[in-house]
């Protein structure tokens, strides 16, 4: 517990000090929030269920957090550890494996939930965001969301060797699926044509997962069974592909 622990305190020092983590996971979706809600504000919208348009991002924003960790961070991350022969010194030493990579995923989780703390607060005080009838729902179905997507960048993370091509591959997975996804817009406002294909996406269901838990209508068993997928796909390729060096 003291190693996992002490790899964790270190983790969250190193988040802290890369620019481009903090603004991508605290501050860019703050920004589309009060982009989007001060053009659109939050007043009910026919087109989007009656629902105003705020109310209809911020799960779709809470998405782009969770991905921005697991699709960015994680890959970048353990290429560069794995470049510099990092992976291979702690390969070498009594801290076990899980220790390592789960420190990786504790981070993440960390700063995920304050990002999306900080967007709930900021929709709640500033645009009126009706938040959830059943919390505990949300919750579940956002901790189903980053399972399934971790386990989906550990994928990336496996076979990525250096920082640079997973800066690269990392930014040609993540950008296109938010925006075809419904993370970055509502999907009602997409072509139906994109719509359709966004479906391939993990991140459409994500996006479906917690829309869903969010406006009431109670959890999608589609989007469900698809993230359970991912997840035991991720966990299963991911630990036969993975190397330390």
């Amino acid at each position: 517990m003291t190693a996992a622990w002490n790899m964790t305190k270190i983790e969250l020092k190193l988040f802290l000090r890369d620019p481009m983590a903090v603004f991508f996971t605290l501050l860019f979706p703050l920004m589309m929030l009060f982009l989007f809600g001060s053009i659109f504000g939050n007043a009910p919208d026919p087109d989007l269920g009656g629902r105003g348009t705020v109310d209809v991002s911020v799960p779709g924003y809470i998405a782009i957090i969770i991905a921005t960790n697991a699709i960015m961070g994680l890959p970048i991350n353990l290429a560069t550890y794995r470049a510099g022969g990092v992976l291979r010194r702690f390969r070498a030493t009594p801290v076990r494996p899980s220790v390592v990579l789960g420190a990786q995923v504790a981070v993440g989780v960390v700063f995920a939930a304050v990002g999306s703390a900080m967007l709930v607060l900021a929709g709640r005080i500033f645009f009126g965001l009706h938040l959830p009838a059943d919390p505990a729902l949300v919750l579940g179905a956002i901790l189903l969301s980053a399972a399934s997507i971790f386990a989906f960048g550990f994928i990336l993370a496996s076979v990525l060797r250096n920082a640079r091509t997973a800066q690269s591959v990392a930014m040609v997975v993540f950008f296109p699926m938010m925006f075809l996804s419904g993370a970055a817009l509502p999907r009602p406002l997409l072509p139906e044509a994109i719509q359709d294909v966004a479906q391939v996406l993990p991140l459409t269901h994500v996006v479906t997962l917690l829309d869903d838990a969010w406006s009431g209508a109670g959890w999608n068993p589609v989007a469900m069974v698809v993230l359970l997928g991912v997840l035991v796909a991720g966990v299963a390729l991911s630990t036969r592909l993975f190397r330390w060096e």
